[in-house]
């Protein structure tokens, strides 16, 4: 029997990307989209879900299992970015963040474990980040959400052994995929005090216009679901983005400091 997927944000970029390789392997796959009808053509079905709206993840959750009668795999995929000095991003975006990045995972999960628990079997794979190793500059928000993210699926692990529902994270680096025209960024201002965020900002844009082909992601995720007993972490990026996270581990804070500020030329 096929197990069935349900992956959050799944009409573009990583999420996009899972859904069509578990789809080619096999997999009962279901995508969600804040806007079902803009994606008709996509090779799996998509679901409307909107993560910020607990009313539309639990409707979400019911049309899975009418259609399905179970949910094996979970993959929270859905996020934005957000870009800016700390100092000048508006309350309601950073609190905006949260609610699609942080909060909006976990009430997915939490509408989807009473099935999981039922049927005495599940997996979450909650996609973050690398950047939730570690506080990049001008990515504050981000790099919190991220990494609150990834603590909480260590929490979530062994309350939910009794349960044999396992749970993880995938932590990519950056991907080509189209989050910056999906992101909060604050606007850049010849007022502001903070003269090099532009040049960091054009850097974080470059890094992901050169990056490879989320597919890594959808195989890491391919992976991981055909692990008996998945790890608590997993990261896919470049040598140096992964090894950044071993550096982080080893180094002094003052000289990882140093070393980030170095990269983005501060």
């Amino acid at each position: 029997m096929s197990k069935v997927v349900l992956i959050t944000g799944g009409s573009s970029g990583i999420g996009k990307s899972i859904g069509e390789y578990l789809t080619h392997k096999g997999y009962m796959v279901y995508g969600t989209s804040r806007n079902p009808n803009n994606h008709s053509e996509s090779e799996f079905p998509i679901i409307a879900l909107d993560v910020t709206k607990v009313a539309t993840i639990q409707d979400c959750i019911n049309e899975v299992i009418s259609s399905e009668g179970r949910i094996d795999v979970l993959i929270n995929n859905a996020g934005i970015g957000i870009t800016g000095a700390i100092e000048e991003i508006p309350e309601a975006e950073i609190k905006n963040n949260f609610e699609t990045n942080f909060f909006g995972p976990i009430n997915v999960i939490k509408a989807a474990l009473p099935q999981m628990r039922l049927q005495k079997s599940g997996l979450v794979i909650n996609i973050t980040s690398i950047a939730g190793y570690m506080g990049l500059p001008y990515r504050g928000p981000y790099s919190a959400s991220k990494g609150a993210l990834g603590l909480l699926t260590e929490s979530f692990r062994m309350e939910l052994k009794d349960f044999n529902v396992n749970m993880t994270n995938i932590a990519p680096g950056d991907f080509a995929t189209n989050i910056a025209a999906g992101r909060y960024h604050a606007p850049l201002n010849d007022n502001s005090p903070y003269t090099k965020y532009a040049a960091v900002l054009n850097a974080i844009d470059d890094d992901v216009n050169k990056s490879n082909s989320p597919i890594a992601v959808a195989k890491k995720v391919h992976q991981v679901i055909e692990t008996n007993n998945p790890k608590a972490h997993y990261k896919v990026g470049s040598f140096l983005q992964k090894f950044s996270i071993v550096l982080k581990r080893i180094l002094p804070d003052k000289m990882y400091e140093e070393m980030l500020m170095k990269h983005y030329k501060l």
